[in-house]
C-alpha cells in the first residue's frame, strides 16, 4: 500500500496530524493501565482492578481504529515502542496505593482526551469519517474518567 491508496479522497496528510499523536499516547495508556492493574493495592482493589482492565481494553481498542483508519487512507502509522515511550507520562515502578493510581490513571486520561477534543475541529473540515472515531473514543474515555474520579471523590468523603 502506498500513500496513492486513499479511497476516501481526502487529506491524508491532515488527517494523520491529528489522528497519529493520538496513537502512542493510547499505547501508552494501555500499557500503563496494566502495569496499574498488577500493581494496585488498597481498600479499593477490587473494583479498581476490573475498572483498570476496561480502561486497557479501551484504550487498546481505539489505539486498533486509529491506526487502522489512517492505514485505510494510505499513511503509515507509528506505533513503535521508541514512539510510545517519547510520549508516555511518567508512570512509577513497583507497588501503588489504589488513590495514587487513581490519580494517575485521571491525569494519564486528561491527557489523552485533551489531544482528542483538539483534534475533533480541525477534523470537522478534513474527514468526519476519522472524527466519528475521535467523537466515539471521547465518550468511551470521559465516562470511564467520570468514573475515576468518582471512586477518588468517594475516598475523600469518608
Amino acid at each position: 500500500m502506498n500513500a496513492q491508496d486513499n479511497p476516501a479522497k481526502v487529506s491524508a496528510h491532515d488527517v494523520a496530524a491529528q489522528l497519529q499523536p493520538l496513537l502512542p499516547e493510547l499505547i501508552a495508556l494501555a500499557l500503563n493501565g496494566k502495569q496499574a492493574h498488577w500493581h494496585v493495592y488498597g481498600k479499593q482493589f477490587s473494583p479498581l482492578h476490573e475498572r483498570l482492565d476496561a480502561v486497557v481494553s479501551e484504550a487498546r481498542t481505539y489505539a486498533d481504529e486509529i491506526a487502522e483508519r489512517l492505514v485505510a487512507l494510505g499513511v503509515s502509522v507509528d506505533g513503535r515502542p521508541q514512539a510510545v515511550a517519547q510520549s508516555s507520562p511518567d508512570f512509577p515502578e513497583g507497588f501503588l496505593p489504589d488513590d495514587k493510581v487513581i490519580a494517575l490513571i485521571i491525569e494519564h486520561l486528561d491527557s489523552v482526551i485533551e489531544r482528542a477534543r483538539e483534534a475533533l475541529e480541525p477534523l470537522e473540515s478534513t474527514d468526519l469519517v476519522s472524527q466519528d472515531i475521535v467523537l466515539e473514543m471521547l465518550r468511551v474515555l470521559e465516562k470511564r474518567r467520570w468514573m475515576f474520579a468518582a471512586y477518588r471523590d468517594s475516598e475523600r468523603s469518608h
